[in-house]
């Protein structure tokens, strides 16, 4: 495993996730309060919101690890 590039990708993932599941909430109770939609309804966006904000967590899981290999082929030893 390399080490290296799991702190780089993990990092990264819990920057961006911050990010992306704090907009997907504050979406949902910004348009819940905008349109006087209720609580129950405003938890129903939130929750959806952060369906999409997982959906766009795994494709960029999916894109690190494919430019940031965790797994890299073992070398051949120097001589």
């Amino acid at each position: 495993m390399n080490g290296r590039n799991a702190i780089t990708i993990v990092s990264m993932m819990v920057l961006v996730g911050t990010e992306v599941f704090a907009v997907a909430i504050a979406a949902g109770w910004a348009l819940a309060g905008l349109f006087d939609l209720g609580d129950r309804l405003g938890h129903v966006l939130m929750g959806v919101f952060s369906l999409f904000a997982a959906w766009i967590m795994l494709q960029l899981w999916r894109r690190a690890t494919s430019i940031e290999p965790l797994r890299t082929a073992p070398t051949a030893p120097r001589r």
